[in-house]
């Protein structure tokens, strides 16, 4: 029996993996939940599942919780909040496999003492690898505990890694589908919506991540992500527009072998993967092969798609550089989801970031969340200053 830990519960990815331990009760068992701010949702769950601690976003949220599992004869059940009760879900000492679910740095600390106090993890939650990889990975390393990754690109390079040695690899490629705007001209993009830009063709995401897709930001931070997971140069992590979104990743070996991994574009089967591994257990999800009739690819433009770009600099680069990057597009990104800024302007908003962001390694999650703070608030004044000189046009916010 495997004890998860689930910070982001009530999220897509955390909704995927109960729908996994329900389908094998005689596998898995919750034993803490991180809810974050779904208060009806937490309180259901709490109910069904019975966790020994489960904690909210708010102090107030959770005052209600406790006084909601106390009428329905629930009292035993701990109630936490904020980010030292996410610290506290992924480090109780039943837990054997915590599963990284929280968007943004708001799990980052969680899941570095996950990784300190010896759990294995699973990983859905980019930003933490993108923002603190070197440490977490640097700390899975001495506690010789796995970091399994559950975002499908990088689970399915895992999978295609089992067939050789890391000192085989040649070089492995990233899938993207290449977002709505694949086929847009660049002359249209100063008109985009934001409508537009959330009717991603593939998959069906959170708000923030599919403009990352259409930005094609997300697939930069997968590029940082692979870095760190796999402990390979950026240079050997390249990125192939792929429409069909069929082949999840390839991993090229030295004698010219490539390994793709094929199946159906549903996260359950990259959470089952990281849950079972090393075994591979019997499920229904699966792949149409009869149905499969073509494969295209073709390289990124990087010059209609600078994000990729700057990604492929901050991976390089590393530490702060890495942490800007992934601040200043979530600042950008809410700024365009608002109507502040335009499309164009995400990654310019990126780019200034960058560049007034000092190249030096932080030594501790202390650190990286202060250097977070700062390019926040460095991004935060580029916003502005681009949207009191700048007209957007009606047609580029999303009518309400």
């Amino acid at each position: 029996m495997k004890r998860i830990a689930i910070l982001g519960s009530t999220g897509s990815i955390g909704r995927s993996t109960l729908s996994i331990v329900e389908s094998y009760p005689e596998r898995f068992a919750v034993i803490s939940m991180a809810a974050g701010g779904n208060l009806e949702t937490a309180l259901a769950d709490a109910k069904l599942w019975k966790p020994k601690v489960i904690s909210v976003a708010k102090a107030e949220d959770a005052g209600k919780l406790k006084a909601q599992l106390q009428s329905a004869g629930l009292d035993a059940i701990q109630v936490e909040y904020g980010p030292q009760g996410n610290v506290a879900v992924a480090t109780h000492p039943d837990v054997d496999f915590v599963v990284s679910a929280i968007v943004g740095v708001a799990g980052l600390e969680a899941t570095y003492e996950a990784v300190k106090a010896g759990k294995s993890v699973g990983l859905a939650n980019k930003e933490c690898l993108v923002a603190a990889g070197e440490l977490i990975t640097a700390e899975a390393r001495r506690q010789n505990k796995p970091l399994l990754p559950i975002d499908s690109e990088h689970n399915a390079v895992h999978q295609c890694m089992r067939g050789g040695r890391i000192e085989e690899v040649e070089r492995v490629w990233l899938t993207a589908s290449g977002g709505p705007f694949l086929h847009t001209p660049k002359s249209q993009f100063a008109s985009i919506t934001v409508k537009q830009a959330l009717n991603h063709p593939t998959w069906k995401m959170g708000k923030r991540i599919t403009i990352d897709s259409a930005t094609l930001m997300n697939k930069g931070f997968e590029v940082i992500e692979a870095c760190r997971l796999f402990h390979m140069p950026p240079e050997k992590i390249k990125v192939i527009v792929h429409p069909q979104s069929t082949i999840h990743s390839l991993v090229e070996f030295v004698d010219g072998s490539i390994l793709a991994q094929l199946s159906v574009t549903d996260m359950r089967l990259p959470i089952l993967y990281a849950l079972t591994w090393p075994e591979r257990i019997a499920s229904e999800l699966r792949f149409p092969v009869q149905e499969l009739k073509r494969l295209d690819f073709h390289p990124p433009d990087m010059e209609k798609f600078p994000c990729l770009r700057l990604a492929y600099e901050a991976a390089e680069a590393g530490g702060a550089k890495s942490i800007a990057l992934n601040a200043a597009d979530e600042v950008a990104v809410a700024a365009f989801l608002e109507g502040s800024i335009a499309f164009l302007d995400i990654p310019r908003v990126i780019e200034q970031t960058l560049r007034e962001t000092k190249d030096h390694h932080p030594e501790s999650i202390s650190k990286v969340l202060s250097e977070d703070s700062q390019a926040r608030h460095t991004a935060v004044e580029i916003v502005d200053h681009l949207a009191k000189t700048k007209v957007i046009s009606p047609s580029a916010a999303l009518t309400r």
